[in-house]
């Protein structure tokens, strides 16, 4: 062996670290590499692991050096820990990139050690926090009512159901982004509410109650094997929370009619109630004698009558010479 070859040239370490985690929670390997480190060093002077860094005893130099000063200063077995800023490293590792191409130069070994890792659900605090910003900021954002954007949620939710009768995976996701925005700023706009603020935390929290609370089986000591067990678990639970006089109660009349009289007959069903379907010459009472035929069984009447008025559609353009999907879906 050589004496060039026997050389250490040392190591850098770049320190990733994730800004949806408190500033201070980091790895253990990552205070590992920090506490036994020659040098600590970041570009960023504002970095918000900083101030815990130097709690910590760990002296971080402000400002980190080009790529050649710092292969020179990794020699002889030397490690350098550079805390990142995202793009901000970027000229760094243009530079060490630039040098391992030369061949001139025997380079550090590179390390990128995660300190912090994003936990599932983490990129919704992106979101809450770009909402935040738009509902200061923009002309529009900041002027709208829970009234106002009623009528979003309505078409929202409706295209995420074509997103999912359509089978589009790419569509479902971007539909479910659009509910979800829904939730967050209408969370956003209750928290300036003077008389009942309320944040998104609050809905999470309520939402989080509710779901312990109705599945016992899962989180509590009552068992439930089948779907129809869980049903009956939830039914109860939920019957006891809302003490309603009447199984109508909660079932929202708004909501389109075949889904409506599905519903009705669903809680009818359930409470082992015997109620005659109202008979009457009107086309609706023969809507309603099918959709409860159709729940009976297991199926969704709205679900089906959206099939055939697709089926519809496709005749209609067939008759025209068109193909494919309609535009605007």
């Amino acid at each position: 062996m050589t004496a060039e070859a026997s050389v250490d040239t040392g190591r850098i370490v770049l320190l990733t670290a994730s800004h949806r985690v408190a500033p201070g929670l980091l790895s253990w390997p990552a205070w590992q590499a920090l506490r036994s480190a020659d040098r600590v060093c970041c570009a960023d002077e504002a970095h918000p692991q900083l101030p815990y860094l130097r709690e910590a005893g760990v002296t971080v130099e402000p400002g980190v050096p080009g790529a050649e000063e710092l292969v020179a200063v990794c020699a002889g077995g030397r490690t350098v820990v550079v805390v990142t800023s995202g793009a901000g490293e970027s000229p760094l590792t243009d530079g060490l990139a630039r040098l391992a191409g030369s061949g001139r130069v025997a380079m550090p070994g590179l390390e990128l050690l995660p300190g912090s890792y994003d936990l599932p659900g983490a990129r919704l605090l992106d979101l809450v926090e770009v909402m935040d910003r738009i509902r200061r900021e923009c002309p529009w954002s900041s002027r709208q009512t829970h009234r106002g954007l009623a009528k979003y949620g309505i078409e929202e939710a409706y295209e995420l159901v074509e997103a999912i009768e359509d089978g589009d995976r790419t569509e479902l996701r971007e539909e479910l982004g659009d509910v979800l925005l829904q939730v967050v700023f209408h969370a956003r706009i209750a928290e300036e509410d003077a008389g009942e603020p309320f944040s998104v935390d609050d809905v999470a929290a309520t939402i989080v109650e509710k779901l312990i609370h109705r599945h016992p089986h899962v989180f509590g000591d009552e068992k439930a094997e089948t779907p129809e067990e869980v049903k009956a678990h939830w039914l109860r639970t939920k019957a006891i929370e809302k003490q309603r006089e009447s199984v109508t109660d909660g079932v929202p009349l708004g909501q389109p009619g075949l889904a409506l009289a599905a519903k009705l007959a669903s809680r009818v069903r359930t409470a082992g109630l015997d109620v005659a379907v109202p008979a009457g010459e009107d086309v609706g009472y023969e809507l309603l004698a099918l959709a409860v035929a159709a729940e009976a069984v297991g199926t969704d009447p709205e679900a089906a009558l959206r099939a055939a008025a697709r089926a519809y559609r496709d005749a209609v353009r067939a008759a025209e010479g068109l193909g494919g999907r309609a535009a605007g879906g």
